[in-house]
């Protein structure tokens, strides 16, 4: 018997991400020291209280046994004060809260929970991968919404069709923008919010990067509007903001019908996340609170060394206000994938090809910040000696 897999396989993700894969594999295999600013990994562990946490709560026999599904009470009341600290929102940990093995968990989930076959979703290009694959899985049409720096990564909410707006079942933005880097102010989410109660849409918003922000800037949270848990939820992760990226743990934030959709399926599907790793959470959560603790600093430094030294290149790039990418454009006469390949091979620097977030990112590469600013600056030498070779 031979198995293909299922045809939804052949259109998740990108095929760009496989490929950059293999380039790297092969250069690696020359032996070249490849320096990877391609995956948004964290390369700093978290703080020592968290490492604390974590290895006592991993001692408690008493932890293991299956979690609850929706997460601890005890996180979900440290997610809740944290959002009272930090964006002034109030929340019941109860029923608008939701803890998830990462936000990539609920993110590929929510459509299952809210949508039918058939249904439409409005999904931003460029867009972090998963937001188009959820739909594949869950059956629904995906309405492509374009975001272009003539209009700073904003959408042009007056330009979706009536048609399409009155079909959807939500809309799902994220700013601070993964991979655009692109941030939103508070008048755009209130003319978002007043979309959504037009149209009787979700607005689902990914903030996995509001800590990562820069020049004193700090992002806000959509539920800070006032009537935005009548028509949006939120999804946030310890990953980026706390260095936990592999201990998976995220949650879900606003409207109550559909924190609770995505909770029935969820409780259908696995028992949680371990309450260890729950723990690490908290005392995450607790931490930043007490000292607000933040990884933006060392994001910001790395940012301005590494774009200063691309600059001498010749190569500047609009300094980014949040996240940990550099969405940068490429050079007259390239495309993303060929510089990208080009980049690879010849300076030993992986960046991923704009267009594996959708077609509007052709014309683009995304960067990573995930060396150190030795490692970075290193990066951006032999980017420079390379642009320097082919002038």
């Amino acid at each position: 018997m031979k198995l293909t897999g299922s045809k939804r396989l052949t259109q998740l993700g990108s095929a760009i991400f496989s490929e950059v894969a293999d380039w790297k594999r092969e250069v690696m295999n020359q032996g070249v020291d490849v320096i990877d600013l391609g995956i948004g990994s964290p390369d700093l562990p978290p703080s020592e209280r968290i490492i604390d946490a974590i290895t006592e709560a991993v001692r408690n026999p008493g932890l293991y046994g299956y979690p609850s599904s929706e997460g601890s009470l005890e996180f979900r009341t440290a997610v809740a004060k944290w959002y009272r600290h930090r964006f002034g929102v109030e929340l019941d940990p109860a029923t608008e809260i939701l803890t998830l093995m990462g936000s990539q968990d609920g993110l590929a989930h929510l459509a299952l929970s809210l949508c039918d076959p058939g249904d439409a979703a409005i999904v931003p290009d460029p867009g972090y991968p998963i937001y188009s694959a959820s739909l594949v899985l869950a059956g629904v049409e995906p309405y492509l919404l374009p975001l272009r720096v003539s209009n700073d990564y904003l959408p042009d909410l007056s330009e979706i069709p009536n048609d399409v707006a009155a079909k959807a079942k939500f809309i799902l933005l994220n700013y601070p923008s993964n991979p655009l880097s692109a941030v939103a102010d508070r008048s755009f989410f209130e003319r978002l919010v007043a979309y959504a109660r037009k149209h009787e849409l979700l607005i689902v918003h990914d903030l996995a990067y509001s800590e990562m922000a820069f020049d004193g800037y700090r992002p806000m949270s959509i539920l800070e509007i006032e009537g935005a848990k009548e028509v949006a939820v939120e999804f946030h992760s310890l990953s980026k903001s706390f260095n936990m990226a592999g201990c998976r743990i995220a949650f879900l934030t606003g409207n109550e019908s559909a924190v609770k959709a995505l909770k029935t399926l969820k409780s259908n599907i696995d028992y949680g996340v371990f309450q260890a790793v729950q723990a690490a959470g908290i005392a995450a959560l607790e931490e930043d609170m007490e000292n607000d603790h933040s990884v933006a600093e060392v994001y910001q430094s790395r940012r301005d060394v590494f774009l200063a030294e691309l600059a001498k290149a010749g190569w500047h790039i609009r300094p980014p206000k949040a996240t940990m990418f550099i969405w940068a454009p490429v050079p007259k006469g390239w495309t993303s994938r060929q510089i990208s390949r080009e980049m690879l091979y010849h300076a030993g620097v992986v960046v991923i090809p704009g267009d594996a977030f959708g077609a509007e990112g052709e014309g683009f590469v995304r960067i990573a910040l995930v060396q150190s600013e030795e490692r970075l600056l290193e990066a951006a030498r032999r980017i420079g000696d390379w642009f320097r070779s082919i002038e």
